[in-house]
């Protein structure tokens, strides 16, 4: 959804003629220096499913920041936190933008299911990483959080799935089991 307003991002493999000939339309719908051709076919998937790994331990990582504000014995507002880490933190990001625009929407999520759909990147860059030999572990948690997920409703499954509905419009589930200090 964000590529339709701001611009796409490809990662662009295959034939170096084919990609020459329509090098102009990625240029004119991506983002600024938002392509990259990558080289052989299958190069810009492989590329793709990298990115989408690390995507996962991102989201992972900010959703469990959050959950761990959520169980403290403060009263945080999440919003403004959000705000906060997005305005000369070293953490500042979109994703912590898209749970700003959460937060102010619903500041305990408690509309969201914690469930934290999974589209298989994440499966098989942990299953190229074993086959190269290469750990993983925080890719490798953060799939097995979303498994988990799909059993237990948790409120790091509840940021997850809403930055996911942010950021690429995936579906929620609605719900409110679960939230907060009570899970």
């Amino acid at each position: 959804m964000n590529g339709a307003l701001h611009g796409a991002n490809y990662m662009i493999g295959g034939d170096k003629e084919a990609f020459d000939t329509v090098e102009e339309v990625f240029r004119k719908t991506a983002a600024p220096d938002g392509y990259l051709y990558t080289g052989r076919p299958g190069s810009g998937h492989y590329l793709k499913m990298v990115h989408n790994g690390i995507e996962y331990g991102m989201m992972q990582a900010i959703a469990e920041g959050f959950d761990l504000l959520e169980h403290s014995p403060y009263e945080y507002d999440n919003a403004k936190v959000a705000k906060l880490w997005n305005h000369g933190s070293v953490i500042r990001s979109w994703l912590v933008e898209l749970m700003e625009e959460a937060f102010e929407a619903d500041p305990q999520l408690e509309n969201v299911k914690g469930v934290m759909f999974s589209s298989g990147e994440g499966q098989w860059t942990i299953e190229e990483a074993l086959r190269l030999k290469v750990p993983v572990p925080v890719i490798a948690m953060a799939q097995m959080m979303r498994n988990r997920s799909l059993e237990d409703d948790t409120f790091t499954g509840k940021v997850v799935a809403s930055m996911r509905k942010g950021f690429g419009g995936h579906k929620i589930v609605k719900g409110e089991a679960g939230h907060g200090k009570d899970s």
